[in-house]
């Protein structure tokens, strides 16, 4: 598919429309928009101490239905920390832009399969439904991540809308064998929504 054409062409098409009818799709791929930009300021969930993440998916970027995928910009300060949390319907790729930092990730049965120090230029694969959790480096750290599916959607373990904070206190003691003074802890560690951050005094 080609999208316009010379003159010639054009007439060519016209004088062919008695004996052809289009479905629309040619002209709307052709009219979609293929860049968008991510400024500091579309920024869905910023944190002036910690950072900011940015989504693209098909409701800002519409061709992106078609292809079914999605991105996702990662920007961190000096140790800040990207909630913990899980893809719920894909998988994700994730490619370091600037910085440095640490990205941990565990299966759905608890097993830690990466635990490592990454850096700019880097490529990791986070499978879905396994937990992720990313801490940047003194020198702060971004990402770009592709993910399979149109709009994706995560989940958080922690932070202010984590799913911790709609169970009761007593299920996670329960759950997690701890106390319910430790598993009010856990519900409440952290006020922020996705972007913590440092703690004081925090290293990496």
């Amino acid at each position: 598919m080609a999208c316009g054409g010379s003159e010639e062409e054009e007439r060519e098409e016209r004088g062919r429309g008695s004996r052809r009818s289009g479905n629309g799709l040619e002209e709307t791929f052709c009219s979609m928009r293929l860049k968008h930009r991510t400024p500091a300021s579309s920024a869905d969930v910023f944190n002036p101490r910690g950072g900011r993440i940015t989504t693209v998916n098909s409701f800002n970027l519409p061709i992106l239905q078609y292809l079914q995928l999605s991105a996702e910009r990662g920007v961190l300060y000096n140790n800040a920390i990207y909630a913990p949390h899980w893809n719920m319907n894909a998988h994700s790729i994730v490619y370091i832009t600037r910085g440095n930092g640490r990205i941990q990730i565990v299966s759905e049965n608890g097993e830690a399969i990466f635990d490592e120090q990454v850096e700019r230029g880097q490529v990791i694969t986070v499978p879905q439904n396994h937990a992720v959790v990313k801490k940047a480096g003194r020198r702060g750290f971004e990402w770009i991540a592709f993910k399979t599916n149109a709009n994706a959607k995560i989940s958080q373990i922690a932070g202010r809308v984590s799913i911790m904070r709609g169970l009761p206190v007593d299920v996670l003691a329960n759950s997690f064998g701890i106390s319910r003074e430790e598993a009010m802890r856990l519900k409440h560690n952290r006020q922020e929504v996705s972007v913590f951050s440092p703690r004081q005094g925090s290293q990496q």
